[in-house]
């Protein structure tokens, strides 16, 4: 029974073994294929640099005209409108205007990415039962993953900087894009469908002209969620050197600057009432829509 007493032992020097082989393999990966890498997401560095340039080289005045034109579009409320101007003319007094459409630019363009990825996908899980419970499990893995852990592969793939923070960004938060496309599209009524067959539709036609319409207020949800997960990585991002509000709040946090800190966090607060108030509220307004084209 000696094997007994040596079985830690044993297992001790295997899982090292293991984790060293794991370790050196990755790490020759990205000697050898880190070019490559880089240069295959520099499109996304250029569209977040433009994106980012425009939000703040752009006059306030003309951007927040902007923020209200839209909101009123997508909610057709002056109290919306009214609450988007003051939190913008907010931020701007208490200097924060810069790294608020700093962080602005990364959440666009992180929720942008995560619509183009995540949608295709949540079609592709509602019409297929064997895809669905292949990236069920995946995406449980992902939401109940610690967001730090999401910052080490891109960082050495990477380094620190926009890229590496806006795909971090998105795999947090695509989630719960993919989860209420396939949901909303597995909602939509039978009968409805059926009565496309009958009219001779295909596959195609009926995603396009049936299935989509009817989900897009789910659909919508799985925006909005989006969002407020981005928004929840500001921070957590801002340690790889992503600019914006987060990096504020890290230094207030290191440096016990409360005032700082809240302000910041405050702003952090605004924006995402912001974007949840106008995502919520175009999600209302085009379910109202279609139950009336559907009366």
């Amino acid at each position: 029974m000696d094997w007994l007493t040596n079985f830690p032992h044993l297992n001790d020097e295997a899982l090292r073994l293991v984790k060293k082989g794991l370790d050196d393999a990755f790490r020759t990966f990205t000697r050898t294929y880190g070019d490559s890498i880089e240069g295959f997401f520099a499109p996304l560095q250029y569209l977040l640099i433009k994106c980012e340039h425009f939000l703040t080289d752009t006059p306030w005045p003309l951007i927040i005209s902007l923020a209200a034109g839209l909101a009123w579009l997508a909610s057709r409320n002056l109290t919306t409108v009214a609450g988007t101007v003051v939190t913008l003319v907010a931020i701007g007094f208490l200097n924060m205007w810069d790294d608020t459409m700093k962080t602005v630019s990364m959440i666009l363009v992180s929720t942008i990415i995560a619509i183009v990825l995540g949608a295709p996908v949540g079609i592709a899980m509602s019409r297929s039962e064997r895809i669905q419970r292949v990236i069920n499990p995946v995406l449980d893995v992902m939401q109940t993953m610690p967001s730090f852990v999401y910052l080490i592969p891109v960082v050495m793939l990477l380094g620190i900087g926009k890229v590496p923070g806006v795909i971090a960004v998105v795999i947090y938060a695509i989630p719960p894009m993919i989860r209420l496309t396939n949901l909303g599209i597995r909602l939509v009524d039978k009968d409805v469908l059926e009565a496309a067959d009958a009219f001779g539709s295909s596959n195609w036609q009926k995603l396009r002209d049936v299935q989509i319409p009817l989900a897009l207020p789910t659909i919508m949800a799985g925006v909005n969620q989006t969002i407020m997960m981005a928004l929840a990585m500001v921070v957590i991002a801002s340690m790889i050197g992503v600019q914006g509000l987060g990096q504020p709040v890290l230094k207030a946090i290191n440096n016990q600057y409360f005032t700082l800190g809240l302000f910041n966090g405050l702003a952090i607060v605004g924006i995402a009432i912001i974007f949840d108030r106008i995502s919520q509220a175009y999600g209302k307004r085009l379910q109202r829509h279609l139950e009336l084209m559907h009366a």
